[in-house]
């Protein structure tokens, strides 16, 4: 089936670019098109951009074969690309709140009960269908508010049966066309399980839990909390290196609370992202930067957390660091929207608005492919067509309207979802 996208108001496209660093994140001569251009699509791919009356013309000998839209002026982007998402868990930890109010750190409201251990419990008495279900509302949330495509963690299971059970459910989440793409991604060292000492999970981790994830070969890639007070980088390098020698590729949780020196080894590895790294060093951010690893900022987490300061977002602007941003969505951060964290960046960190965009598109997709194999988080011919449809004529718009969704519809792999009532 053909579709037809005529009379797009300003197209974002970041046709041709692979990874965008420093002031390349911010051309707008370079990433926007002027109102007027058309968007062919045909076989769920995008075909062709041109202007919006040859298109027009083209077509109408055509019409009964192809759908026509008629965007009226909207700004197209592309579709959002959410490169860090914890999508399964169960469980409530609202309480939490209130002692993280109370000056309560991270480590002891662990002690208490509460923090990844409560979840887990929670996760691991919840039936597969419970999970499901909860999964499949929380990408219907992620599509309404533009996220066309998302990676997804286990780490609440924590025990050989249900991480592999967490990824079983997720990769049948995969295959419902109407809902976001996704890429998984095996976290068995999320934290240590509980009623065990680290080092015995450590070893079964390395013993039983990754090669039966090796064996159900449904995971793209692996991760590992690397922080004081869970994962050593001693512990997180074996972790890692048996994963890749197993064919995974890698990712890593890196300096939320402190620098504990994840950084130095991420650059060592050469991880396809780094997460998090809130805390790491300059010294770190460049060795990182120089073994191509991108960083993975979070800003949900420490506006979830209270934090009163940021990451350097405008640091890796001035210093042309590769970078993208991503949601953490969990039960300590419990937001899907990519376009409020966005605001958070624009409104708040003073990140340039098409610099926070292509940190949410053509920078995550690199690192968080899509299954086909084919470009996503850009719009240009040959790519996936997945873009949002603003309901206004500015793009800029796409971050400005915390707590409401900027888009009045999404075309996710060619079909048009509608998020008007």
């Amino acid at each position: 089936m053909r579709r037809v996208l005529l009379d797009a108001g300003p197209i974002v496209h970041f046709a041709g670019a692979g990874v965008l660093s420093g002031q390349d994140m911010c051309d707008v001569e370079t990433h926007v098109s002027p109102a007027g251009c058309a968007i062919i699509v045909e076989d769920g791919k995008i075909s062709s951009v041109i202007e919006s009356a040859v298109a027009d013309d083209e077509f109408q000998s055509t019409r009964e074969e192809t759908e026509v839209y008629s965007l009226q002026g909207s700004a197209v982007i592309p579709g959002l690309v959410d490169s860090h998402t914890h999508l399964l868990w169960a469980g409530d930890r609202s309480q939490e709140v209130r002692w993280k109010q109370a000056g309560i750190s991270y480590a002891d409201i662990a002690k208490r009960g509460g923090g990844i251990g409560h979840t887990v419990r929670s996760t691991r008495a919840a039936s597969s269908e419970e999970l499901a279900i909860d999964g499949i509302s929380r990408m219907e949330s992620a599509l309404a508010n533009g996220t066309t495509h998302l990676e997804a963690k286990s780490g609440y299971g924590l025990d050989t049966v249900t991480e592999c059970r967490l990824i079983e459910i997720m990769d049948n989440l995969a295959h419902h066309h109407s809902l976001p793409s996704l890429d998984i991604t095996w976290l068995g060292a999320h934290d240590v399980a509980p009623g065990m000492e680290r080092s015995e999970y450590v070893e079964q981790i390395l013993s039983e839990q990754l090669p039966a994830i090796l064996e159900q070969d449904l995971a793209r890639s692996a991760d590992v909390f690397c922080e004081p007070g869970w994962f050593s980088c001693e512990e997180s390098e074996d972790i890692l290196k048996a994963a890749r020698t197993g064919g995974l590729d890698l990712r890593i949780h890196i300096d939320e609370f402190k620098d504990g020196g994840g950084g130095e080894l991420a650059a060592e590895l050469k991880v396809q992202s780094a997460d998090h790294a809130h805390y790491t060093s300059e010294e770190s951010r460049q060795k990182m930067h120089n073994a191509n690893v991108n960083t993975g900022f979070l800003p949900g987490t420490p506006y979830s957390q209270g934090e009163k300061n940021w990451p350097p977002f405008k640091k890796y602007l001035s210093e042309s660091w590769n970078w993208s941003f991503a949601s953490d969505f969990n039960p300590n951060c419990q937001t899907l929207s990519l376009p409020f964290l966005a605001s958070v960046l624009v409104q708040r960190a003073g990140v340039d608005p098409l610099a926070a965009l292509a940190a949410a598109t053509c920078n995550p997709a690199q690192t968080t492919p899509h299954p086909s194999g084919d470009r996503h988080g850009v719009i240009e011919e040959g790519a996936i067509a997945n873009l949002n449809i603003l309901e206004s004529e500015t793009w800029e718009n796409w971050c400005l309207r915390p707590g409401h969704s900027p888009f009045a519809a999404t075309m996710l792999e060619g079909t048009m979802i509608s998020h008007k009532k």
